[in-house]
């Protein structure tokens, strides 16, 4: 099985004796607290006999001693520990929708939870912070994590396997779709780029001067007090011709003192990391600080040029010469399908058979986006292992190169052409009929996936 073969591969794990725990109390009442923890009751079930967590501990450790830092048998035990707890915990926090902050509070008020995480102690109970929470969701990477999945779905396939479903998964047919994810950041003009900046450089500069690391400048709030007027003028100029020049105006003082604010920031930057040890920061805090303004002072001088060149030089800048991380666009700007609004990231979804949709497959796809034919032929590629004998999809998956590509591997091609006289003719046929009928669920199904599971937004780079 896939499991054992992937764990033979893995580093074993120290013997541990596991630490007593209070039962949970029985509550009587309200039937979805009892259907919440019979959910999660099963899912601890699935976790320990599908071997999943263990194929994640293991991953977590595997990872650690790829470092050149040595580990002792101590502090891989804590690792161990922490590890089966990252992976419970991140599970039951996207089953709530909560934040990092309410989470960690719903954690420390409900034993049940306790439980399931495996924090329940006798005594003194440890609880983690927002911030560990943060954490554990990078203890692997998506390639690990794919490795985590492919064991379950593995197990859940398999008809003697050990979740005893009341049937399998069907993985061998793959209904294919793909949309567009709102990031969660600002879209702003390009002035508004200038005005964000400077708050957040000059923010860090007073965080910087408060800890006794001082430059000759002038009180940073005087820059913010002053970045504010000029903001009020500048939305006070519409875009008529009238009033371009008094924005030209407008935004060469912005110019020449967002410059001025970078070249003090910079000098604060550089005495914070020089002799952060002499203030009350840690070193992760001064770390933290220095890299908030790196990336601003990285990012302004693009957001300078396109500024003088939309507004100043009235030119239009390409999509390719734009920043990658100031994206000008509407507010709200997604798109499904093709995803053609650089305003969101693309997610492929690859939904195995049955009354499920259980997810066989994904992939994020971050900047430009790229047609549904390329996110098709990747997805095959990965879940080969799996022996996929159909696909179905949308007519954005269809092109001659990917029926060519389906047809040299005998793959059954359900996917709707894009030729509608052709589309007519495969209706005719009962099975692809059946199929594409069930493929309209898919996007339904992803919707709930998107409101449901990835908070609606996802960050940049996540």
């Amino acid at each position: 099985m896939f499991a054992e073969q992937l764990l033979l591969t893995l580093p074993p794990l120290l013997p541990e004796q596991e630490p007593l725990q209070p039962p949970v109390p029985t509550v009587l009442g309200p039937v979805d607290y009892r259907t919440w923890r019979q959910r999660l009751e099963r899912i601890d079930e699935i976790l320990n006999r599908s071997r999943v967590e263990e194929v994640f501990v293991r991953l977590c450790v595997q990872r650690r001693l790829a470092r050149p830092e040595p580990l002792c048998d101590g502090d891989r035990l804590l690792l161990q520990r922490m590890a089966a707890t990252a992976l419970r915990a991140s599970i039951a926090r996207t089953l709530t929708s909560d934040s990092y902050r309410e989470f960690s509070t719903r954690l420390a008020d409900s034993p049940l939870l306790q439980w399931f995480c495996r924090l329940s102690r006798l005594g003194t109970v440890q609880i983690p912070g927002k911030s560990h929470l943060q954490r554990y969701q990078e203890m692997v990477d998506e390639s690990g994590l794919r490795e985590v999945v492919g064991t379950l779905l593995e197990s859940a396939a398999s008809a003697d396997g050990p979740l005893e479903l009341a049937e399998p998964a069907e993985l061998e047919t793959q209904f294919l779709d793909s949309t567009c994810v709102e990031l969660n950041i600002h879209y702003p003009t390009d002035w508004v780029l200038l005005r964000d900046g400077v708050r957040t450089l000059m923010k860090a500069t007073i965080l910087i001067r408060k800890h006794g690391l001082k430059t000759r400048m002038r009180e940073p709030k005087a820059f913010l007090r002053q970045m504010n007027k000029l903001s009020m003028e500048m939305a006070k100029h519409s875009r008529r011709s009238s009033n371009r020049k008094a924005r030209k105006k407008t935004l060469r003082a912005m110019k020449r003192l967002t410059k001025t604010a970078m070249a003090h920031a910079s000098r604060h930057r550089k005495l914070l990391l020089n002799h952060w040890a002499g203030t009350s920061l840690s070193e992760k805090q001064a770390m933290r600080i220095g890299e908030r303004m790196a990336v601003m002072l990285e990012r302004l001088p693009y957001a300078l040029r396109q500024a003088h060149e939309r507004i100043i030089g009235g030119r239009l800048v390409a999509n390719e010469e734009e920043d990658p991380e100031f994206v000008r666009g509407p507010r709200g700007g997604v798109c499904a399908g093709q995803g053609r609004s650089r305003g969101g990231v693309r997610i492929a979804i690859a939904a195995g058979r049955g009354r499920g949709g259980l997810i066989a497959d994904w992939e994020l796809v971050c900047g430009n986006p790229e047609h549904d034919t390329a996110l098709l032929r990747r997805s095959l590629e990965r879940t080969a292992a799996r022996s996929v004998k159909t696909v179905v999809g949308d007519r954005n998956f269809d092109s001659q190169t990917s029926r060519e590509w389906l047809r040299e591997r005998k793959i059954e091609n359900a996917i709707a052409p894009r030729d509608a006289s052709l589309l007519r003719a495969r209706l005719r046929d009962a099975r692809f009929a059946a199929l594409q009928q069930r493929r309209a669920q898919t996007e339904a199904r992803i919707a709930i996936f998107k409101t449901a599971f990835s908070e609606r937004r996802c960050w940049p780079g996540a």
